[in-house]
């Protein structure tokens, strides 16, 4: 009697854990193919950017950093060989997608280009409105954080010196994760005693605004936050990272490609960093598409921009 109690109980873990895996359908409609097929027809001369191969940089793919019960979120590590006394500064890499499409190896271009030039790229996983909508994606992304400083001493790693760049819905997050450190609404799962306080952001294309008389967000926003802006205001109006900015804000990039709709509420956020006398810059990409990160000949000179932001935040202090 008790073996075939263990069985049933068994199958029904079995039968509970698969049932969870298939709960929501990932939406895979948001590649980097995807966006190149999508903008070839109007820029022709574009091509993808691809993650460069160096002996001097390592990549350690797949490291889970949350437990969700019935699967597991991952992070990908991209890092200098050459050892660091002090640790290099750490950019945690938030990929876009309409907070429901788009994937971690989006970012894996980025990555070895920020290895290359001393840093730690995180580029890390986070639930999508198929699976759990707004605040989930938000906390993922700070327990990544808390992660990253948590193992700091099992990689080359300074845990205090960590900035957040995003693409997108990427950008949209990377500037509420850091205008809202230690914010209780956003503190959930592990390595709680832990700070996720981050000490620069880039946000590229990403909204700061969901209600704004400069924002277009629709059926995708609201998908992701439960609602229509009539149906679920505060929600909408909790998510922009415009409404979060405060005196530990950290300093902000801002990579505009020519599609306005995207800078929804900057010029705003940038009167607020200003009022607390926090940094931040902008820089416009003429003529470009919504994803002119991925792609030639726009990748070299976005991250530039990012390269350059980063030393002076990050490592000239």
């Amino acid at each position: 009697m008790l073996r075939l109690l263990t069985f049933i109980f068994l199958g029904f873990v079995i039968s509970f854990s698969a049932l969870a895996q298939n709960i929501f359908e990932k939406d895979t409609s948001f590649t980097t193919h995807s966006a190149y097929l999508k903008e070839k027809k109007k820029y022709p001369f574009i091509t993808v950017f691809k993650p460069v191969i160096s002996k001097e940089i390592i990549v350690k793919p797949n490291i889970p950093f949350k437990n969700l019960g019935y699967r597991k979120l991952n992070l990908d590590i991209t890092y200098p060989k050459k050892k660091s006394k002090e640790g290099y500064p750490v950019v945690v890499l938030i990929f876009g997608g309409g907070w429901q499409s788009g994937d971690k190896n989006m970012c894996q271009a980025q990555a070895s280009y920020l290895a290359q030039n001393g840093y730690v790229a995180v580029a890390v996983e986070y639930r999508l409105s198929p699976e759990a909508i707004y605040p989930a994606a938000v906390q993922d992304i700070k327990e990544a954080i808390r992660w990253v400083r948590a193992n700091a001493k099992n990689y080359p790693i300074n845990p205090y010196k960590i900035a957040v760049m995003g693409a997108s819905a990427g950008g949209q997050l990377a500037a509420l994760v850091g205008n809202s450190a230690g914010e209780r609404i956003y503190q959930s799962g592990a390595n709680l005693y832990l700070s996720d306080e981050v000490q620069a952001v880039v946000d590229i294309d990403g909204t700061l605004a969901f209600h704004h008389p400069e924002s277009e967000e629709g059926a995708v926003a609201a998908q992701w936050l439960g609602g229509t802006y009539a149906e679920k205001p505060q929600i909408w109006e909790e998510a922009a990272g415009l409404n979060h900015v405060n005196s530990q804000s950290p300093p902000f990039l801002f990579l505009n490609s020519s599609n306005p709709r995207f800078h929804a509420g900057q010029n705003d956020m940038i009167a607020k960093l200003n009022e607390f006398n926090i940094y931040s810059e902008v820089h416009v990409f003429p003529n470009t598409p919504h994803t002119f990160w991925l792609f030639h000949p726009w990748f070299d000179d976005s991250m530039k921009y990012v390269i350059q932001f980063l030393d002076k935040t990050l490592k000239d202090k």
